[in-house]
């Protein structure tokens, strides 16, 4: 059976443990209809006919009961008649490897009972349970007190994953002016994870309004300290919303910085490799320029010493003379017009 715990309270105290849901069923209908006694059947993962059996005991309404059987629902509060229904996602974060883990967990509130069905392991609502039996007098204001424990408890859940988030981020602004390469795709992939978290926080506002007008019509005012103490929940939900958007824009602005940054390293390595073009260039062009000054004589000596017998110049008695000058005067020349093209 998916029935983690079940009991019946009156008074604010455990009055019965019921062995089955037929025992409870029997024994809350047994208990006088003067709103001091409720039951509270605690669920994890139930199956479809599990569900079906405790929805039809309660009369619980078709729609709701489809939403918890299907799951993957947005954190919401509906009315049906005296029955509340209610979804929320509590979080856990994993700081191995950055990832928020969204549970999610259906509450009936009725008149004289509350179900809880989670769908996953976190939170740990047998603490919550523990914590209200430990106050008789809080857990005494009836079904509506279990459901302000599980908001506070799924709320308070919420500080661990924005302090991993805060490290995360601190360490990706380190890396960010670091250089490193892959903090891009770990901004991204955080950037996800913030959206995933504040699409299970940004509801609540919704569902504390809806619940603070459920209880202005329902609550007496004995119920005083218990809509003070809803409040109380609902700010720091507020607060959490606040961090989170504030985590949204800082991931965009590191976004921006790092794509900054990394331009600006391109742009310099550009620069770089264009001044070391530019002086390998420089090189070329004097290596090129001594080249042609050396070809110059080369190409005189070259002509001058092909074995041919009619060459006017071997038998003159100025030749050598006239070649050797020859050969300085292209060489000298091919400085003198490469010196003032800059090119040595």
């Amino acid at each position: 059976m998916s029935v983690v715990d079940n009991a019946i309270y009156v008074d604010g105290k455990r009055a019965v443990v019921p062995h089955s849901l037929d025992h409870t069923f029997e024994e809350l209908r047994a208990c006088p209809a003067d709103g001091h006694s409720f039951c509270w059947i605690g669920m994890l993962r139930p199956s479809e006919a599990e569900i079906h059996t405790v929805a039809e005991e309660f009369d619980l309404h078709g729609l709701a009961v489809e939403d918890t059987v299907t799951a993957h629902q947005r954190p919401k509060l509906e009315r049906y008649g005296d029955l509340l229904f209610v979804v929320l996602r509590p979080a856990r974060y994993v700081d191995t490897v950055e990832v928020v883990e969204i549970g999610e967990v259906h509450l009936f509130v009725g008149t004289d009972f509350v179900i809880t069905v989670r769908h996953a392991e976190e939170p740990d609502l047998g603490a919550v349970r523990t914590r209200l039996e430990a106050d008789p007098e809080l857990l005494g204001h009836g079904p509506y007190a279990v459901l302000y424990a599980v908001l506070d408890k799924v709320v308070d859940d919420y500080a661990p994953v924005l302090d991993g988030l805060q490290d995360d981020i601190d360490e990706i602004e380190v890396q960010v002016f670091g250089g490193d390469p892959g903090v891009s795709r770990r901004i991204y992939t955080l950037t996800r994870e913030v959206i995933e978290f504040q699409r299970a926080v940004e509801p609540l506002e919704s569902v504390f309004v809806e619940l603070r007008e459920r209880l202005k019509e329902t609550a007496s005012e004995s119920d005083l300290e218990l809509r003070r103490a809803l409040r109380d929940v609902a700010d720091h939900a507020t607060r959490v919303m606040e961090r989170i958007e504030g985590f949204r824009q800082l991931l965009t602005n590191i976004l921006t910085v790092n794509a900054a940054l990394v331009g600006q390293r391109q742009n310099e390595e550009m620069a770089r490799m264009t001044q070391a073009g530019y002086e390998q260039n420089e090189q070329v062009k004097r290596i090129s320029s001594w080249a042609a000054i050396l070809f110059a004589p080369t190409l005189v000596a070259s002509i001058y010493g092909m074995n041919f017998d009619v060459m006017p110049e071997l038998h003159w008695a100025l030749g050598y003379p006239f070649a050797v000058a020859l050969m300085v005067l292209m060489g000298f020349g091919l400085y003198v017009s490469f010196k003032r093209r800059g090119w040595l």
